[in-house]
This record gives structure tokens, sequence and C-alpha cells, in this order.
């Protein structure tokens, strides 16, 4: 499945002057919010973390074949790029996930494949592949 040319929203300007942001790909799984949060704010700068979440969201956009929920994931990142300048997009992972129930070596192979998938949106924003432990404070940055 691939996501066609759609026109991309042209940016609002409100937001420049109440922040710094980044997006994250991520699980709706509560435990991963804050430290995936926390990671990207001290490492990129960023004041704000808007959250796009899915059960399992490397598995959905590795398989990228559910075209309704892929194309709601590319419609929200939109928004944190065009419209909050977000320039940095995680694709988060994570231990014990009920979305993606599988050991953390095929779920890195998902979030690599994932990467494919969001790559092709083609947003001019640095993508990037992050891990959470079991410990739900350890964000390792693949």
């Amino acid at each position: 499945m691939e996501i066609k040319n759609i026109p991309m929203a042209k940016p609002s300007r409100i937001l420049d002057k109440i922040g710094t942001f980044a997006c994250a790909i991520n699980c709706m799984d509560g435990r991963v919010q804050k430290p995936v949060a926390h990671y990207i704010k001290e490492n990129y700068g960023v004041d704000y973390v808007d959250m796009v979440t899915e059960p399992g969201p490397n598995k959905i956009l590795a398989e990228n074949s559910n075209v309704p929920i892929i194309e709601n994931i590319r419609k929200r990142v939109e928004i944190s790029v065009v419209h909050h300048g977000s320039k940095v997009v995680a694709i988060v992972g994570h231990f014990g996930c009920a979305g993606n129930p599988t050991e953390k070596e095929k779920q890195i192979k998902h979030l690599k494949e994932a990467k494919k998938t969001v790559k092709s949106f083609g947003f001019d924003s640095e993508i990037i592949l992050l891990w959470v432990n079991g410990d739900w404070k350890t964000v390792e940055r693949l």
C-alpha cells in the first residue's frame, strides 16, 4: 500500500510563539507516554511532543496494509509537522505490547519497516526509532 501524493495543508503560524514540537507515533499503552516524551524533550530540545497513538503502531505501519488507519496516522503526523513545525518524528515500540505481542527483535524489524512507510508520507522531518524497555523508564534509540 502506498499513500499517493496527497496535498498537504498550508502551515499555520498561530503556534509560532508557543514553543517547539516533535511528534511520536506511539503505542496507546499509558506506560510509554511519559518516558517517550521525556526522552524526546531531553534529546531534541523541544517543549512539546505530539502523540499519535495506536495499539502496536510499529506493526501496523510495517504491514502497510490497513489503509484507513495508516491514512489516519499520516493525517495526524501532518498536523504535527505542518502546523506545529515538528522536525523529528519518532516511531516507538515497547516491551509487553498488547497490540504487537512479540519479542523485541521482531518489533525492531517492524520499526525498520514502519520507517519506510512513514518516510513515504513525504514530510521533511527526521524519523527516529525508539524502544521502551520493561522498566517503563529506559528509552533506547535504535
